[in-house]
């Protein structure tokens, strides 16, 4: 694509928007912040986006297709284990929650607002016929336990989405700091492949 003044103004308004918002989160944030960060005015902030929920919108957007086109291939890869794929899932999962922290209120938001085309709505139903998804139904034929793949997914997302949508409060109330968080979160990378790896082995006891 062809660099031009106004693709440039444009980029510059995401990339500060993406550093203030995960900065200061959503509420806090203002277009003039966003426009200071850019080194640009106010209306043309207004002039590409409209309003700042647009492009909070548009960029949380933005972090689901990267988070889907990071999953995708893992969860369709013939030469990796169930396991081995939810480690690596996780993984990203988390990398890019810890970069967008305010994500998880957006979906959230959307949901209860009845918002039924987000993207990542629409991502899951890649799921069921995924390798993955055929891997667990495997895994299911000697098993005490069955389920529907999409359990598993709402497990793991429940337990990498819940502490970042109490986090505010819990920082608030000095149970820890962000750094101390940050590094928590690094622990559950490690920590919840372990223990759905402990739920699919003991299904099969």
């Amino acid at each position: 694509m062809t660099i031009t003044a106004e693709t440039t103004t444009e980029e510059k308004i995401l990339n500060a928007a993406r550093q203030i918002f995960t900065k200061k989160g959503f509420l806090a944030t203002t277009v003039r912040d966003i426009a200071t960060g850019a080194n640009t005015n106010v209306a043309s902030v207004n002039y590409y986006f409209r309003s700042k929920e647009n492009l909070f919108a548009f960029i949380m957007d933005e972090t689901i297709q990267k988070l889907f086109d990071k999953i995708e291939p893992v969860l369709n890869d013939e030469a990796t284990t169930a396991i081995e794929k939810i480690d690596a899932c996780v993984g990203y999962y988390i990398d890019q929650l810890l970069e967008n922290p305010d994500f998880p209120f957006f979906m959230v938001n959307e949901v209860l607002a009845g918002q039924t085309t987000l993207p990542m709505v629409e991502k899951v139903k890649t799921l069921t016929g995924s390798v993955f998804a055929k891997q667990l139904y495997e895994l299911q034929a000697d098993s005490t336990i069955r389920f529907h793949p999409i359990h598993l997914m709402w497990n793991i997302a429940g337990m990498i989405v819940f502490p970042f949508l109490v986090r505010p409060r819990q920082l608030e109330a000095g149970y820890f700091d962000s750094s101390e968080f940050v590094e928590m979160m690094k622990e559950r990378r490690k920590l919840i492949p372990g223990w759905i790896g402990q739920v699919l082995k003991g299904g099969n006891n």
